[in-house]
């Protein structure tokens, strides 16, 4: 049995570290140009030295995307960017174009090349294909169900790793290559400045029938067209072993600290607790699938790894499901548990926290004392970026975060 890899998305250096905090074994990232996700923060050169140097000693890999689909007068700043990534110890590219492929072999051969989802990888002789063309890694379709990619597998090198997403926002498209965005917004989903228009809620007008609106969703009959639910792969740890997949991609380099830490953690005692007792009837932890429902998300569904979802993809609503927010992170602790926290969302005196920590069974308590950086008792905090200095009868753990629950309010971004 492989142990697979848990993958996890960094949207910037803050986000890598809780990743590897949590759990993760590499994290995925992009630097300021050549990615698919303009809207992270992303990485400037000199913060792709650090964090890669950051991961490395820990043992965590970084992959870096550079998946764009880009024009002809891109590619000189391509070649010196590829050059870079080698220099800083890049653990592999991340690639879906031919002419970036091509390049990349020519210029940085000994670069190891991960093909992305962008290429819709959907059968074992295109996975073939891009074996030829010397990939180590191939991410696979979101379309595919547990018995193709087990096809897949059984069909190529079993040195060539399988990648697939099993957690996070779903595509309105083959696997992210869309032109939605560039009709709604004129921004260039495939350039990495996607708007997630398909994530929109939209209703028909017919022309000669001006103000009738006619809604767009999915009966017994018909197939999703917009607006899709989020996949949740974490009760199914065992099929996707023994479909062959060798790294488990958390989605969300647009997401915060507070959701990548949440799922990665999840993901990471998921495995962990199958690998520990593998036994045909596992079940994940029920707490594990609590942590799960308590990161903003829209509904989970299993997207099509088991065929046509009965339920369908089509989400009904815009509105994310997000009864727990993040509340602050932490900042110091010393050995007799007086703690600092940066507040990011404001809570009061009397209130029920819970604390997360790497590693660490989740905390709950209530707030008895909090004060200021001058040493004053407040009732509650309010200013977005205070310090708030609390006592725990334990010294808490570096990249700690506290966490709330709030009344049933759905909100219109993740």
């Amino acid at each position: 049995m492989n142990k697979p890899e848990i993958l996890s998305p960094a949207g910037d250096m803050e986000r890598l570290k809780y990743a590897i905090a949590y759990g993760a074994d590499a994290v995925y990232l992009a630097g300021k140009h050549f990615g698919m996700r303009a809207a992270s923060d992303n990485f400037t050169d000199d913060e792709l030295r650090e964090g890669i140097a950051y991961a490395h000693a820990r043992g965590v890999k970084v992959y870096v995307t550079v998946n764009i689909s880009p024009r002809s007068n891109e590619f000189p700043e391509l070649e010196t960017y590829l050059q870079k990534l080698y220099e800083y110890g890049a653990d592999a590219a991340i690639v879906s174009d031919l002419g970036v492929i091509r390049v990349a072999k020519r210029v940085v051969p000994q670069l190891p090349l991960h093909i992305s989802t962008q290429t819709s990888i959907l059968n074992y002789e295109a996975a073939q294909f891009w074996v030829e063309m010397g990939a180590e890694r191939i991410v696979l379709a979101r379309e595919l169900t547990l018995e193709e990619i087990k096809t897949i597998r059984d069909h190529i090198p079993p040195e060539v790793e399988i990648e697939c997403f099993v957690h996070g926002a779903m595509c309105i498209s083959y696997s992210g290559r869309c032109l939605i965005s560039n009709y709604t917004t004129g921004r260039d989903a495939n350039h990495g400045a996607c708007a997630q228009s398909c994530r929109w809620k939209y209703a028909l007008m017919e022309e000669k029938r001006p103000g009738q609106y006619f809604p767009v969703d999915e009966d017994e009959r018909g197939t999703y067209l917009y607006n899709s639910k989020d996949m949740c792969m974490i009760d199914h740890i065992p099929e996707l072993i023994a479909a062959g997949i060798t790294s488990f991609k958390i989605e969300g380099r647009a997401k915060t600290a507070y959701y990548t830490a949440g799922i990665t953690a999840a993901y990471r005692r998921a495995v962990d607790a199958y690998l520990a007792n593998p036994t045909p009837d596992f079940k994940v932890p029920e707490d594990i699938r609590e942590e799960i429902g308590k990161i903003s998300h829209r509904e989970y569904f299993t997207g099509f790894y088991f065929g046509r979802d009965p339920k369908g993809q089509y989400y009904p609503d815009v509105m994310y499901i997000r009864d727990w927010e993040i509340a602050a992170l932490f900042e110091s602790c010393d050995a007799d548990g007086n703690a600092v926290f940066v507040l990011k969302n404001r809570f009061f005196s009397g209130d029920t926290l819970e604390l997360m920590q790497p590693g660490k069974p989740v905390y709950s308590f209530r707030v008895e004392e909090m004060r200021n950086d001058d040493g004053e008792i407040l009732d509650a905090a309010r200013s977005a970026m205070m310090r708030i200095h609390m006592k725990f009868p334990f010294q808490v753990s570096d990249f700690a975060i506290l966490r709330k629950e709030k009344a049933a309010n759905p909100v219109k971004n993740g």
